[in-house]
């Protein structure tokens, strides 16, 4: 079952898939953010074309665990999505995400312009690859 995963930003939604069996994030294009049912088409194209049977979306909480007007809007959001898509929706504390993405960007050299292009996707990433690990069985 492949796991679609979500970096919701205001301009940008970065966009991750796992492989067939759940063990690795693969990064996706960058979606423009412009408007809710722009985005919610490009998103069912991308759950036909990805065949993905569940979406996992960063939310953004407080450092101190709070939900903020953002975290807020994802969550809003997590019911239409299921709705539109038809597939379950859950979210995954992205708490540091576009840091650690920023981080590795650096780490391999990447130019400025080249960071601004795949942190979004980068992020999306990072939410797969954890959500992925936390669906592993504990040893």
């Amino acid at each position: 079952m492949r796991i679609l995963a979500l970096d919701f930003g205001e301009k940008r939604i970065g966009a991750a898939v796992s492989d067939p069996l759940g063990f690795t994030a693969q990064g996706l294009e960058t979606i423009e953010n412009k408007g809710k049912q722009n985005v919610f088409q490009a998103l069912k194209e991308l759950c036909r074309e990805t065949n993905a049977e569940e979406m996992v979306i960063g939310l953004p909480v407080n450092m101190n665990g709070t939900v903020g007007p953002k975290a807020k809007q994802v969550l809003d959001l997590v019911p239409e999505l299921q709705k539109e898509l038809g597939i379950p929706v859950s979210t995954w504390d992205e708490r540091l995400s576009s840091r650690q993405a920023l981080r590795l960007m650096i780490e391999e050299g990447l130019s400025r312009v080249k960071q601004k292009k795949q942190s979004d996707q980068l992020a999306a990433m990072i939410i797969l690859q954890g959500y992925l690990e936390s669906k592993r069985p504990k040893k």
